[in-house]
């Protein structure tokens, strides 16, 4: 009979995008918690570490020690925001976006190696599904932190 427990199945999955993204990451000095940031900025540099928190679903102190990491590690910059001094905003250094076109290939390897022998079908599918998954567990922990879950 089939595993029907997708918790399961989600946390293998976890598990192992950290060991490749470890292992893959290792020459750039990256580790799997940052590279969540970096790609990130990668889609929008220049936001405010609240943002960033916000955008990824992720507590303000994880947010600032791995963007501090990016930072020693020259993958990021945070500039004081032109229109309010007391807020920073994170941007991508030139050896981040330098590194791009490599994080982004390690990430598609990931995915076509999770793909392997599915139909284009079943990718789409696959997909949809994960991203219905995603939205229904963003709305109940949204529902729990306003006092409104069942």
């Amino acid at each position: 009979m089939q595993e029907k427990s997708l918790g399961k199945w989600l946390s293998l999955l976890y598990r192992y995008s950290h060991i490749y993204l470890s292992e893959q990451l290792t020459p750039y000095d990256l580790g799997k918690g940052q590279a969540l940031f970096l790609i990130a900025l990668y889609h929008a540099d220049g936001i405010t570490q609240d943002e960033l928190s916000r955008y990824l679903y992720i507590d303000k102190s994880t947010t600032a020690r791995a963007i501090e990491k990016l930072v020693e590690s020259g993958y990021a910059k945070k500039e004081h925001a032109k229109h309010d001094q007391r807020c920073k905003k994170v941007y991508l250094t030139s050896k981040a976006k330098k590194i791009e076109p490599h994080i982004q290939k390690i990430l598609k390897q990931w995915t076509d190696i999770l793909s392997k022998n599915m139909s284009d079908d079943e990718f789409y599918t696959a997909v949809k599904l994960l991203q219905k998954m995603n939205d229904n567990a963003i709305q109940h922990i949204k529902a729990i932190k306003t006092g409104n879950s069942n």
